[in-house]
């Protein structure tokens, strides 16, 4: 039990428990648990949810990046624009096929990366944009697909807490060449371990990437080309199928929360970041606050549990320090004063209003 009276998420299964149950009983009654008909059943289904034509399910979001950018042919010597505020993961990818990640600095409204400080990084060696769609709000995919078109770069879509966003319309992950989700337990669709996919609409690379996650195989024992093994097993690609026909109500309790947040902090003595497209889909409901202990402090005395998405900018990492990345003020101011409140499905009004209440009666020292 939490000792908090309103937590800051539930990922245990509630309305789909039934459905998860009877998953599990179906893989365990199989005996079939890699790459079997759970996995390219959840692929069909994840990628008509998604808007896209194929889906390849991998290990983790991490890999699901490190394979698209392995795909590409991206390696030793090549350069990857990204953002310096997302889970350190986000970089590690590309660091993972031997490339170098580049750190453009973010629009401070939006918090997602800034076309105008990505053109300033661009050089002869970048071969790809990486954009975070962060927190469940799309990057600005309208000034960085032209931007990536000038320069003939990949864009590679990080969607890992973007399941169902939107960008101008379009269905985030399908914008680029590719992108990656994460199913990780806390994400909108998580799993009941870890996880993840790629989506595309290059049927090409779709079978290359499925090559790609298994070894490079073209059959047993026969290997193509240098892969990896990266393969979303059976057991949670059944859990993932169970749940997600419960995404899209989901996905609408985090939007219809959202609303009474922006309308309950209104006045409040912390900055609510914008709304830059009605496709967020709200992973996380962040604020702003140059006096974030003492808010977090103040919460928690209320029995109101918060987190901070990300305390360090990526730059700032020390497992990045031999990329010799460049600082980025706008991330670092971010990741000084964010701060996560209580979001999930089955948050309740009166628990929004509680927090708001809370927020509300905080005064910046």
């Amino acid at each position: 039990m939490s000792r908090f009276r309103i937590p800051f998420g539930s990922p245990a299964p509630r309305e789909d428990a039934a459905a998860i149950r009877a998953a599990i009983e179906r893989v365990v009654s199989s005996g079939w648990y890699v790459l079997g008909p759970e996995v390219t059943a959840f692929e069909a289904e994840f990628a008509a949810a998604a808007g896209a034509a194929h889906a390849v399910g991998v290990g983790t979001g991490t890999d699901a990046i490190a394979l698209i950018l392995k795909g590409l042919g991206i390696g030793p010597g090549d350069e990857v624009i990204t953002t310096p505020l997302s889970a350190a993961y986000t970089a590690l990818a590309v660091m993972m096929v031997g490339a170098r990640p580049v750190f453009a600095d973010i629009d401070p409204a939006r918090h997602t990366l800034d076309a105008a400080a990505v053109a300033r990084a661009i050089t002869p060696r970048t071969r790809a944009l990486l954009p975070v769609h962060l927190y469940g709000q799309a990057a600005d995919m309208d000034a960085l697909m032209p931007l990536a078109a000038a320069h003939n770069l990949s864009v590679v879509e990080d969607a890992c807490q973007a399941h169902l966003a939107t960008a101008s319309g379009r269905p985030v992950g399908t914008i680029g060449i590719a992108g990656a989700f994460s199913f990780y337990p806390t994400k909108n669709l998580g799993a009941l371990g870890d996880g993840g996919a790629i989506v595309t609409n290059d049927e090409a690379f779709a079978a290359k990437l499925r090559r790609l996650r298994n070894g490079g195989q073209t059959n047993r024992y026969h290997h193509l080309e240098p892969g990896m093994n990266s393969r979303l097993d059976e057991m949670q690609a059944a859990i993932l199928r169970a749940r997600l026909p419960y995404l899209q109500a989901w996905t609408h309790a985090r939007r219809s929360r959202a609303a009474q947040y922006r309308a309950g902090l209104a006045g409040a003595a912390v900055h609510v970041p914008c709304e830059f497209d009605a496709g967020h889909v709200y992973h996380l409901f962040v604020v702003r606050t140059r006096s974030r202990a003492a808010l977090q402090e103040h919460l928690a005395n209320s029995g109101i549990e918060t987190l901070v998405h990300y305390p360090v900018p990526i730059p700032r990492q020390p497992a990045l320090a031999n990329q010799q990345p460049a600082d980025c003020p706008e991330g670092n101011r971010a990741c000084d004063e964010v701060v996560s409140l209580p979001m999930h499905p089955w948050l309740s009004a009166d628990d929004v209003q509680d927090v708001c209440a809370a927020v509300c009666a905080f005064h910046e020292e």
